[in-house]
């Protein structure tokens, strides 16, 4: 398995869910161990030396690499999830979107400050799920060190709101 593999068998679903948008659909990746293993430990061999104390994953596709992932890299693992998921006392980050806004939160107690943190979600893209989630892991006084993606789509510049941080992504797409 390798990372041109893996693309291919990502499926493709033209004007989801709505007209202009090319969804890229990972259950078919998770679905197939080799692929979920190589997605795993390509990742987790990457961010090996880092001496990691958290892995935070994204809601929700986030949870899916970030839980094994952080039991190869023997850290704990932390949710940030949309309003009131969550039933302890949260952290709530407000951002915009294209035609709004949306927020996450994140228990207030579940990262210590000066914890090393790897952040974890499936998909970059406009970059201000991430930007949002880098902001909730600071207001807790996590250190960030490194975020890790299983698809990025680098037309749409993302990764420049995550300038100051290492990003990793499995496989990218122009569009």
């Amino acid at each position: 398995m390798d990372s041109e593999k893996l693309k291919e068998m990502i499926r493709v679903i033209p004007d989801f869910p709505k007209r202009g948008i090319s969804f890229k659909d990972i259950t078919t990746v998770f679905k197939d161990p080799e692929a979920l293993k190589y997605i795993v430990d390509t990742i987790a061999d990457h961010f090996k030396d880092y001496k990691l104390d958290m892995v935070v994953g994204t809601e929700a596709r986030g949870f899916l690499v970030g839980t094994p992932l952080a039991y190869l890299l023997n850290a704990g693992f932390v949710l940030v999830r949309k309003p009131n998921k969550l039933p302890a006392e949260t952290v709530k980050v407000t951002y915009e979107l294209e035609y709004g806004t949306d927020s996450l939160e994140i228990h207030k107690d579940s990262i210590r400050p000066g914890q090393r943190v790897l952040i974890v979600d499936d998909l970059l893209a406009t970059g201000g799920t991430m930007q949002a989630t880098t902001e909730l892991v600071k207001q807790l006084g996590g250190e960030i060190v490194g975020i890790a993606f299983l698809i990025e789509l680098t037309a749409i510049g993302g990764r420049e709101l995550l300038k100051d941080y290492e990003v990793f992504s499995l496989v990218s797409y122009d569009y």
